[in-house]
């Protein structure tokens, strides 16, 4: 049976959200109902369980993984992470320009964390309570904020709230992997992508997840 579709109006209950206990079968539904689905796990298996915490560290990664490779960005982070942990806003607003330097941030990055720090400090922005918002609530909250657009938001929805039904239009591998795999043409606008993919409701972070495997594994990309 599937889940009842929750319009991001509605506040999150717990069939909303995606869990490591569901994440199999979840996986299964969509491959009951798409012989491509099916077909690509028959053949890499299931895809892992991506995450990010939800709190300010897990942003902050986020933030360093926009229009970068993964182990850029990781290894940015890990750069961040010896020099302050845990990853702290008030950690954040002491360093100096030479230390995100020295951690290989870019200067518009550096902009974006520090920003994000602010917000959390100066302007009350507090991270643990956007689980009891809407989808819709979060990202017009975070979206306030400089250097966070969709694609930061939606996956902070996916990978670190784990809400079910988001699809990140704006990810570049997810986009190739949707055209690779016959779900999608080349010459798809931004609207017929979410149209497209709308049939998949209200599972498509589930076919995000499983999308993206495909793409790593058929780049033979590492991620962390």
């Amino acid at each position: 049976m599937m889940r009842q579709r929750h319009d991001d109006s509605d506040h999150p209950g717990m069939d909303t959200i995606f869990t490591k206990d569901t994440y199999k079968a979840d996986c299964d539904i969509l491959a009951d109902r798409n012989p491509k689905i099916k077909t690509i796990i028959q053949d890499i298996g299931y895809p892992p369980f991506w995450e990010r915490s939800a709190d300010f560290d897990g942003l902050v990664r986020i933030i360093l993984e926009q229009q970068v490779s993964l182990a850029s960005a990781y290894a940015v982070y890990k750069k961040l992470l010896n020099r302050i942990d845990p990853i702290t806003p008030r950690g954040i607003i002491g360093l100096s320009e030479i230390d995100f330097k020295s951690c290989g941030f870019s200067r518009q990055k550096m902009r974006y964390v520090t920003t994000l720090a602010r917000e959390v400090v100066d302007h009350g922005l507090a991270l643990k309570q956007l689980k009891q918002k809407s989808n819709g609530e979060i990202r017009t909250r975070l979206k306030a904020v400089t250097g966070i657009g969709d694609w930061t938001a939606d996956i902070y929805l996916l990978m670190g709230l784990n809400r079910i039904d988001i699809f990140p239009v704006g990810d570049l591998a997810l986009r190739k992997s949707l055209i690779s795999n016959g779900f999608a043409r080349q010459t798809d606008s931004r609207a017929t992508l979410i149209k497209k993919t709308d049939r998949f409701s209200p599972y498509r972070s589930i076919l995000t997840m499983i999308l993206w495997h495909a793409y790593i594994i058929f780049h033979n990309i590492k991620v962390q």
